[in-house]
C-alpha cells in the first residue's frame, strides 16, 4: 500500500474530530499529494464530481493484537460490539473511509495540485492510500438501515459561545469549530457537568463543559 497524500486541516490531536465524515459540514481540509503523485492527469476529471471517498490509515493507533468485539464510545464505552459491525479504529488493518465533499481544486506554487475538501473526519497529517468518487446512482442506498448507530445519528449539544471567545480564532475556522462542539466532543460515558474539557484547534486551546444539554465554551488560549 502507497501513500498518495497527506491531509492538513486544524487538529492536530483525535480529541474533538467528528466522529464520522459529513457531521460537520463546515469544516475545511486540504489534501496535499506526495511528490510522485502530483501528477495533473491523475485528476483529469475529478472537478466534475462533487463528493470523494477516501481511503485512509489510522496512523495513530499503536495496537498490536486485534479483537474480535469492541466498545464503541456512542454506546458509552462499555458494550461490546463485533468489530465488523463498528468504524472503530482498532481492526486487524488499520484502515479508514470517509465520504468528503470537494469543495475545490487548486494549483499551488508548492504542492501543486490540491484538494479543498470539506466534512472530513481525519486529524492532521493522516496518510491517505486512494481516493475514488462518489458515485450518487450505486453509493446513495436511501432505505438503508444504520444498526445501533441511527440510535445516536441526531445527537447533539446546544453551544453557547461568547463573542469574547469566538472573536480569537479566525473567523473562517469559526463555523468548522462550533459544528464540531455542537455533535459533544465528550466521550459517551462522561457526565460530570463540572469537569472542564480541552482540545487544540488551529493552534488555539478550546476548553468546554457540558450540562443539562448545553455546551459552554470557558477558555480559548492561543497556544504557544
Amino acid at each position: 500500500m502507497k501513500i498518495i497524500a497527506h491531509i492538513r486541516n486544524a487538529f492536530p490531536t483525535k480529541f474533538g474530530l467528528p466522529r464520522q465524515s459529513g457531521l460537520v459540514k463546515e469544516l475545511r481540509s486540504t489534501i496535499v499529494f506526495e511528490p510522485d503523485y502530483r501528477n495533473p492527469e491523475a485528476l483529469r476529471g475529478l472537478d466534475g464530481y462533487s463528493h470523494l471517498w477516501l481511503l485512509w490509515k489510522f496512523h495513530k493507533v499503536n495496537q498490536k493484537e486485534w479483537s474480535p468485539t469492541v466498545r464503541p464510545p456512542r454506546l458509552g464505552g462499555n458494550t461490546r460490539m463485533g468489530v465488523f459491525a463498528t468504524r472503530s479504529p482498532f481492526r486487524p488493518n488499520p484502515i479508514g473511509l470517509s465520504c468528503v465533499k470537494l469543495e475545490s481544486i487548486e494549483q499551488t506554487a508548492n504542492d501543486g495540485l490540491v484538494l479543498h475538501i470539506s466534512g472530513a473526519d481525519l486529524m492532521d497529517g493522516t496518510p491517505i492510500f486512494d481516493i475514488k468518487p462518489y458515485l450518487p446512482y450505486v453509493d446513495s442506498i436511501p432505505d438503508a438501515i444504520g444498526g445501533f448507530s441511527s440510535l445516536h445519528e441526531n445527537d447533539h449539544v446546544d453551544v453557547c459561545f461568547s463573542k469574547e471567545h469566538l472573536c480569537k480564532v479566525p473567523a473562517e475556522l469559526q463555523s468548522g469549530l462550533i459544528g464540531v462542539l455542537r455533535q459533544d466532543p465528550r466521550p459517551a460515558y462522561q457526565h460530570d457537568p463540572e469537569r472542564i474539557y480541552g482540545f487544540e484547534y488551529a493552534g488555539f486551546e478550546v476548553r468546554f463543559r457540558v450540562s443539562d444539554g448545553t455546551l459552554t465554551v470557558c477558555e480559548v488560549e492561543k497556544l504557544k
